[in-house]
């Protein structure tokens, strides 16, 4: 298995490219989130990408040029022009919060804050921030990488005890 990385993606091409992709046989993963939109006439409910100009695909780096040549996509997100992978763990988080059904919509990144496991529900094992939003819970389960976030709201009788952060040691 190939290491997932991020691809930069023109914007509101997501769909677009994540399909010619999947037409080259990589494999992709776009997370989407509903989102409504009011008109003044009515109310759209429709799939949005939770991080807006990006999205994760498995490749051997030392063929990326067919990735490259994908219409959409602008480039492999990584350090002075080498990509850079990202991790599995948040791969496999946000795809459990994808594959959930629970409602999910960006959130800052957040660098501070309490690190919390799942214990309960459908998101049990999973790590993530813990927030408060107007008397609601919310997880927050983040990509390093893109500097982004996705913040899921979850039941406080889920929470587990807080995870002890690893420190460096000298």
């Amino acid at each position: 298995m190939w290491p997932w990385y991020a691809l930069q993606i023109r914007s509101r091409y997501e769909k677009y490219s994540a399909a010619w992709l999947d037409q080259k046989r990589y494999e992709c993963f776009l997370p989407l989130s509903m989102s409504r939109r009011r008109w003044s006439d009515r109310i759209k409910e429709f799939e949005v990408p939770l991080f807006s100009g990006y999205l994760f695909c498995r490749f051997d780096v030392l063929h990326r040029l067919p990735i490259l040549q994908t219409p959409g996509v602008l480039g492999i997100v990584g350090v002075a022009k080498t990509p850079v992978p990202v991790p599995d763990e948040e791969i496999a988080a946000l795809q459990r919060v994808v594959d959930s059904g629970v409602s999910a919509h960006p959130w800052p990144f957040l660098r501070v804050g309490q690190r919390v496991r799942i214990e309960q529900g459908p998101l049990a094992g999973l790590e993530g921030f813990i927030v408060s939003v107007r008397s609601h819970c919310q997880l927050v389960v983040s990509v390093t990488l893109l500097q982004r976030s996705v913040a899921v709201e979850i039941e406080p009788a889920w929470l587990g005890l807080p995870v002890q952060t690893r420190t460096a040691t000298r």
